[in-house]
């Protein structure tokens, strides 16, 4: 039979949170210290003895409430009213300068370092020049 069938069915509830938080079975079976197996066993069941649901719960950081009363549609809703891709307008990265400008900047103080460096050789060049004439 079917798990989406059955609305209360524990162990898949226990499942897809394990799953949305990104947690292996082998994550939470070594958070509540018992083995994988157990785990998938736990993950099968329709229903689950409170003290077993209390441990899962700790181990995959909610409460036992929010076990009992999840809800993929509820999940879907809440992504779907709050993330929102805006495809009319043209992508923005938070960029807040041009990247272009920066690079001819980079260039430009290139060039004007490279100058200054032909600059001081062709002043060494003529000091050296002097001290030949003068001698």
């Amino acid at each position: 039979m079917s798990t989406l069938t059955k609305p209360n069915h524990m162990g898949r509830k226990i499942s897809r949170i394990r799953e949305l938080k990104d947690m292996k079975q082998e994550a939470l079976a070594q958070a509540m210290g018992t083995n994988q197996q157990t785990v998938s066993i736990l993950e099968n069941s329709e229903s689950i003895d409170d003290e077993k649901l209390t441990e899962v719960a700790k181990a995959l950081g909610v409460t036992v409430d929010a076990i009992k009363n999840f809800s993929e549609e509820a999940v879907l809703n809440i992504i779907g009213n709050t993330y929102h891709v805006d495809n009319s307008s043209a992508v923005h990265y938070g960029c807040t300068f041009n990247p272009l400008d920066k690079l001819i900047e980079s260039h430009e103080q290139h060039i004007k370092l490279y100058e200054r460096l032909v600059q001081a050789e062709k002043d060494k060049v003529e000091y050296l020049e002097k001290l030949l004439k003068a001698k």
